[in-house]
């Protein structure tokens, strides 16, 4: 009592200690819930390294070695990364992929949030109509979308040709156009998600602090800068780094509409590594080329984390 009563004196406060957020469990309750949370992940876990993780160990081990058809030849170290510096077609299929990334994922961002912006402002029931419009691509899925486009820029029955009255031009057999008819594909494909994404990180935002900010006398600009960018900035790093994974990955769309061509203009690090393998048999070079693309798109994602400065 005493040396409580001079610690109370001295103003002092006797600590606290501190609790755990399980000192009112069990041990036997701890591991039962610990257990049951382990069993609910383990079908997610389980599909995850055997087709995510243990792939990407062999594809690095192989990527080491020469390996065809027939199986591996053998031990080639760094042979197949070394190619890659002196392979002319790797050399413009990664100009052609940092093209696409770097038109894709800006105009993605910027005009889904454009869209946003305005389809926020609806009322319930067009708000909801306009979302499945643009979403509806995401739905029918992209090999769909594309044969869709492949009838649109037929040289000779394609409406495109017919609107603008270039009967028998090949938008896509030609080196200057074939890439960017690529990319506004890609385009087309990918703002979907985006769009219901931020009119849902938009519905989020404290009106409060609008509120406030208009009464003021804070302009549309400044209270958009201010108060509502900071708050879906999560969402906008989520849309960049799933965008440029997309871009980078890009594969149906030139498979299906130019195989790479023509003369290599549509060409892509995706795209090669599918042919390297398929189509020319070496194997082994084609993980070392896909080694490099996941080192690439770790890289630019890992600068979008950085430039977007957030701890969500």
């Amino acid at each position: 009592m005493a040396h409580t009563s001079a610690a109370a004196a001295a103003g002092h406060k006797p600590k606290k200690s501190k609790q755990s957020p399980h000192s009112g469990m069990s041990k036997a309750l701890i591991r039962r819930e610990t257990i049951s949370a382990y069993c609910f992940l383990l079908p997610s876990l389980l599909f995850f390294v055997t087709f995510v993780v243990v792939p990407m160990f062999i594809c690095v081990f192989y990527s080491f070695t020469e390996y065809g058809l027939g199986g591996v030849k053998g031990f080639a170290g760094l042979d197949n990364y070394l190619k890659l510096f002196q392979d002319p077609i790797f050399h413009r299929g990664f100009l052609n992929t940092v093209l696409i990334v770097a038109v894709a994922v800006p105009t993605v961002t910027a005009f889904s949030l454009w869209v946003s912006s305005a389809i926020y402002k609806m009322h319930a029931i067009p708000r909801s109509f306009f979302r499945c419009v643009f979403y509806l691509p995401v739905v029918t899925g992209s090999v769909a979308i594309t044969v869709v486009w492949k009838w649109i820029l037929d040289p000779y029955n394609g409406i495109l040709n017919q609107v603008a009255g270039t009967t028998g031009f090949d938008w896509l057999g030609n080196q200057r156009t074939a890439i960017w008819f690529i990319i506004l594909i890609l385009f087309t494909t990918s703002i979907g998600q985006p769009i219901v994404l931020y009119v849902a990180a938009l519905g989020n935002v404290d009106q409060s602090l609008v509120e406030a900010a208009q009464v003021d006398g804070a302009t549309k600009l400044q209270v958009f800068w201010k108060i509502k960018w900071p708050q879906i900035m999560p969402t906008t790093l989520y849309v960049m780094v799933i965008t440029t994974i997309n871009s980078f990955q890009c594969f149906a769309l030139i498979q299906l509409l130019t195989k790479g061509g023509p003369l290599n203009s549509t060409m892509t690090i995706m795209y090669q590594v599918y042919d390297t393998a398929y189509r020319l048999n070496d194997l082994g070079y084609a993980c070392a080329i896909g080694v490099v693309l996941a080192i690439i798109i770790a890289i630019f994602s890992a600068i979008q984390f950085k430039l977007a400065k957030t701890d969500d």
